[in-house]
């Protein structure tokens, strides 16, 4: 199953498995996100329902892109301006596309964040 998600304002085309570069979304190396902006989703051929659909990833790292220099010069003008840019970006592994994935991890954190109760020791007089 594929879907096409958008994020930071460009669209990709994700698969479980993939890995895909973004722009920079805020967290950490290991943790995992969900991406809802859904436009498309389809299977063998078929166009699927996006409804109650994610798309879930992993982000494997923050990282900059290549220096991109801009340069602007007016002839006769003694006119000369350099400046460098590089764009934040985040790569990202897709673990599953679909609502399963979803509750799967759900399940996952509930689980995680559910802590042993102790039991409490009845008061004496």
């Amino acid at each position: 199953m594929f879907a096409v998600v958008r994020t930071g304002g460009k669209q990709y085309r994700v698969a479980a498995g993939d890995k895909i570069v973004v722009e920079k979304i805020d967290g950490v190396a290991g943790a995992q996100i969900a991406l809802t902006d859904i436009l498309f989703a389809g299977a063998d051929g078929v166009a699927q329902g996006i409804a109650g659909l994610t798309v879930a990833a992993e982000i494997i790292a923050q990282a900059k892109a290549e220096k991109i220099i801009v340069f602007k010069k007016k002839r006769r003008h003694n006119y000369r301006r350099k400046n460098g840019h590089r764009q934040q970006h985040t790569i990202l592994r897709i673990l599953s596309v679909g609502a399963e994935g979803t509750k799967a991890s759900a399940k996952a954190a509930k689980t995680e964040t559910a802590a042993p109760v102790a039991p409490v020791a009845a008061a004496t007089e």
